[in-house]
């Protein structure tokens, strides 16, 4: 498999965290669970024009979409066929930071995939053509970078949701939201408000989300998992609540997820 990644320029790399290019992704089981991680991503199919999104209850029913897509924040796994990721191209947007370029509040596009031409109308087919006709992976990074440039309406975050998700992923814990809140001058309503509108996620769902994460990070580190210092460690109120969180967001129970993760942290191999 060919992987490269490229991190834009400023101001771009304040909203993008990398573009992303993978090409010969091939793996034994035909679908994968992919994982919330509270941001939303930008994926355009090149070798062929659709996307297939499988129930998450029944894999057996799917709904095809085009193949330049919006991913919109999510709180809970989707299933993919990895048929599909043979070779394809991508923007990896940081938390609230896909909102300037898609015209309307990133909430509304939470757990939901959307073709791109919804939004982007005709330039969305221009943008895959372009991509297709590069000669380089580097090169498509550059028209991407252009376009998002070019789309862009305000490249600035609210001051409140910048310095909430600063304070977030410092301590990922329900229990900063509170703090944060009597910090900005902002309603507890209103940072609600904002703070959706821009990443597409309430602040509470967010930081459980990033809990999530902080999670999946900890067991992959390598050592053996002490499953009840993990909860603690990512500050669930007993293991039982961690699990209960962990299966929301996963479908799967934490044992489980170690016994099938991949070399990706929130791919998961679903076999028939």
């Amino acid at each position: 498999m060919r992987s490269l990644h490229y991190i834009p320029r400023p101001p771009l790399s304040d909203f993008v965290g990398l573009f992303w290019f993978y090409e010969d992704y091939r793996q034994p089981h035909k679908k994968e669970r992919l994982l919330p991680d509270g941001s939303m991503e930008l994926v355009i199919n090149l070798r062929e024009d659709q996307t297939r999104l499988y129930d998450r209850h029944d894999t057996d029913q799917v709904r095809t979409l085009g193949g330049s897509l919006i991913v919109g924040a999510q709180s809970e796994f989707f299933v993919i066929d990895t048929a599909e990721q043979a070779s394809v191209v991508g923007v990896h947007f940081k938390p609230g930071g896909a909102f300037p370029f898609f015209g309307l509040p990133a909430g509304e596009l939470r757990n939901s995939h959307l073709s791109l031409d919804t939004l982007w109308g005709a330039l969305a087919g221009e943008l895959r053509e372009r991509l297709l006709e590069a000669a380089t992976p580097q090169a498509m990074f550059c028209i991407l970078e252009e376009v998002l440039l070019a789309r862009a309406r305000r490249l600035e975050r609210h001051p409140a949701v910048k310095f909430a998700l600063r304070e977030f992923y410092g301590i990922p814990h329900t229990r900063t939201i509170s703090e944060v809140t009597a910090q900005i001058g902002l309603s507890a309503k209103r940072f609600i408000q904002v703070f959706d509108g821009e990443v597409g996620l309430t602040p509470k769902l967010f930081c459980r989300v990033r809990r999530f994460q902080k999670v999946l990070r900890l067991v992959r580190a390598g050592r053996r998992v002490e499953w009840a210092g993990v909860a603690a460690d990512c500050g669930y109120f007993d293991q039982a609540h961690f699990i209960r969180d962990f299966h929301a967001f996963s479908g799967l129970n934490p044992s489980a997820y170690l016994a099938q993760h991949t070399e990706h942290l929130n791919h998961v191999p679903i076999i028939d």
